[in-house]
């Protein structure tokens, strides 16, 4: 039988809630209601969320009005523990009967695990929902991402922000509750200015349509959102110009209006001068303005706001936008002109006041020791190493400017442009703003080879400097964002295809340190934190750990080396020889392992085989050595192991038909270093036994 089933609306009104949290309140409210909702048994349809700045919402279609009945078992003792010899009762069947409410004659046999024991069965009725609604929603506000909770009244409960109503009915029927302090009703409000008056709900699917066409309320996150977005672009158009959408600012400004109304404002030509990134800066996180630009990408001198009024007299709301935002451009005109005034070179004695970490020193020996590394890895790949030293020594000299005290998002790329005044080389002002990238994950990576030598350096110095005074990321701290530095060195070197030698890199960037006496073993768990980054690269990408662990067995010194590996290995493991040798290789590691002294080196004694399948085995060992050595040489991991692939038919016959481990020691060593060999030219590319 079908059960009956009803919508449910649950509201939550409250003072302005943070706009960068609300869109992840409103979904972490929708999956903690279904977790719930799944675990009391409740069936049901779509659940919809709602988020304004004042209110997190959400609409459940076709909710259970009960939860299911179940069958009950309750297991006693065992027939043999039950009855006596003559079939009478024991104490323990009356007892479990009694226990059950009923006689021994009511009770049925069942098996259960093996046994076939005394049973109770009942039929427990499921519990109305309007009984549970209340609990489930005190449960999922409770268990919401709110990292700072806070009271207000004279009340002790807590919440995000002061809670004034609250919504919660289950069909037509209001489920009486006190939520948050605050008694349910079927009564939400409409906009703060529009509307801000009871507005009376006869059942849930009332509750968007109520809020948009009486309310001026667009309560969907998403609907309003996508609504900015084309009112913003439809500014531009009468313009005939386009809009530097920022997804993460179209976000905010969702966040912080309930009925948005697209207005443009201009400013003076001459605050074009700035830097596209300082006067974007300027208008998204002082006034959260659009910037439109033409077909060029030059930006042009207006600026869309979004407003959360439909003003009677809009040339006003934007007067006073204008109004405020020319005193700001007008800030960072006269921040960027006054710091064009002072060289960056004149900024060094600077950053001798400046402290990065307590213990490492200031900004200004950071430069130093950057400068230094610079050279080294700008050697090892060939890049001019004097233009990665002059970028390192000038890169950070633009963080005690004014702009950048205004606006940290700047540093580097403020760097570059006063560089460029300066009269400094290309390259060089290229990677003062390169030595950042990647910023976050997806960014984009440095082009320009002073741009990814100096990059590097300036990652790999952070990382050794924390691994140096014994400070590495832990499971919830990483304030120096080590994870993402290392992550960017190994998307530099293998996106970049760039042949660097880390473990030399390391040994550089960790003895820039030797003053400190940084652990001996501090080499070592820099490399494996910054190769361990690939774990889970690989795993993205949908390859299997154990093709990860083959090569990491083998600790190659050289990011991109590692990854070409890996993609062999990938290759290789998808054959279908790949198991067979795979298994022969782990067998041969086992044989290899217990066998202790007999497994000397030195070369196989061919005088010493008397199998004709160990004998075939070393001729294709031998003939397959001098085919995949200069194709390993080159790197071209992935044809070499498609050719030692062929090596299977005789692997697997020499398996079968020589005894290994016989009685004649020389034989046996003899056959054991033949295994070796085996094991060896795989292990030129990874240990495939951990396949």
């Amino acid at each position: 039988m079908e059960t009956a089933a009803r919508d449910f609306l649950f509201e939550i009104g409250t003072e302005e809630l943070p706009p960068k949290a609300l869109r992840g309140l409103s979904d972490a409210l929708g999956a903690e209601f279904a977790s719930l909702f799944e675990k009391a048994g409740l069936a049901h349809g779509e659940v919809r969320c709602f988020a304004t700045p004042r209110r997190l919402a959400l609409l459940v279609k076709d909710l259970a009005e009960k939860q299911p009945d179940r069958q009950v078992e309750r297991f006693g003792p065992a027939l043999s523990a039950a009855f006596d010899d003559d079939g009478a009762p024991t104490a323990a069947a009356s007892g479990f009967a009694r226990s059950c409410g009923v006689s021994v004659e009511g009770l049925s046999k069942s098996d259960r695990q093996g046994a076939v024991k005394l049973c109770f069965t009942r039929l427990e009725q499921g519990t109305a929902t309007t009984e549970l609604l209340s609990g489930l929603a005190e449960s999922a506000l409770a268990a919401l991402p709110i990292p700072k909770r806070m009271r207000w009244g004279a009340s002790r409960t807590e919440f995000i922000r002061p809670v004034h109503w609250v919504v919660m009915m289950f069909g037509e029927e209001v489920v009486a509750a006190s939520i948050l302090g605050v008694f349910t009703g079927n009564s939400t409000f409409g906009h703060k200015f529009h509307h801000d008056k009871p507005i009376e709900l006869t059942c849930p699917g009332d509750y968007e349509a109520a809020l948009d066409k009486t309310g001026r309320v667009i309560a969907g996150f998403e609907r309003r959102r996508e609504m900015i977005r084309n009112l913003v672009t439809e500014q531009a158009i009468h313009l005939q110009a386009s809009v530097a959408m920022d997804e993460e600012l179209l976000d905010e400004v969702t966040s912080l209006v309930e009925f948005p109304v697209a207005l443009t404002g201009e400013f003076d030509r001459e605050f074009l001068q700035l830097p596209d990134e300082a006067l974007i800066l300027t208008l998204k996180y002082h006034q959260k303005c659009f910037c439109l630009e033409d077909a060029d990408g030059r930006l042009f001198p207006n600026f869309v706001t979004v407003s959360n009024i439909a003003s009677l007299d809009p040339s006003e709301v934007i007067k006073g936008n204008e109004r405020v935002i020319r005193p700001r451009l007008a800030d960072a005109q006269f921040f960027f002109e006054t710091d064009k005034s002072r060289s960056l070179e004149s900024r060094l004695l600077d950053l001798e006041k400046v402290v990065f970490q307590e213990e490492l020193g200031t900004i200004a020996a950071k430069s130093r020791r950057v400068a230094a590394l610079s050279r080294v890895i700008a050697e090892q790949l060939g890049v001019e190493a004097d233009t990665c030293e002059r970028a390192s020594m000038l890169g950070k000299c633009d963080l005690v400017t004014d702009m950048v005290g205004e606006f940290a998002e700047l540093q580097g790329l403020m760097g570059s442009c006063y560089a460029r005044n300066d009269g400094e080389p290309e390259a060089v002002a290229t990677a003062i703003f390169e030595q950042y990238l990647p910023r976050h994950t997806g960014d984009r990576l440095p082009e320009t080879a002073a741009g990814q030598v100096v990059a590097l350096a300036e990652k790999l110095d952070t990382l050794a400097g924390l691994f140096a005074i014994g400070q590495p990321p832990t499971g919830s701290r990483d304030p120096f964002a080590l994870r993402r530095a290392a992550l960017g060195i190994l998307r530099i070197l293998i996106e970049g295809e760039l042949e660097l030698d880390l473990v030399a890199a390391i040994d550089a960037a960790v003895g820039a340190y030797a003053e400190l006496e940084p652990d001996a073993d501090c080499h070592r768990q820099l490399y494996d934190f910054i190769f361990d980054r690939l774990r889970a690269w690989y795993a993205d990408a949908g390859k299997q750990a154990s093709v990860y662990l083959c090569v990491r067995a083998l600790n190659p010194p050289s990011p991109l080396d590692f990854h070409r590996r890996v993609e062999a290995v990938a290759d290789f493991a998808g054959m279908p020889e790949a198991a067979a040798l795979a298994a022969a290789n782990k067998r041969v590691s086992n044989l290899l392992g217990k066998s202790g002294e007999e497994a000397v080196p030195g070369a196989v004694a061919p005088e010493l085989l008397s199998e004709a399948a160990e004998e075939q085995l070393l001729a294709r060992l031998r003939r397959q050595s001098e085919e995949v050595a200069p194709l390993f040489a080159a790197g071209d991991y992935r044809e070499g192991l498609t050719r030692l692939a062929s090596l299977r038919d005789d692997v697997d016959r020499f398996f079968d038909e020589v005894m290994v481990m016989v009685d004649d020691s020389s034989v046996r060593a003899n056959r054991l270093r033949l295994l070796r060999e085996l094991r060896d030219l795989f292990l030129q590319v990874a240990d495939i036994s951990l396949l």
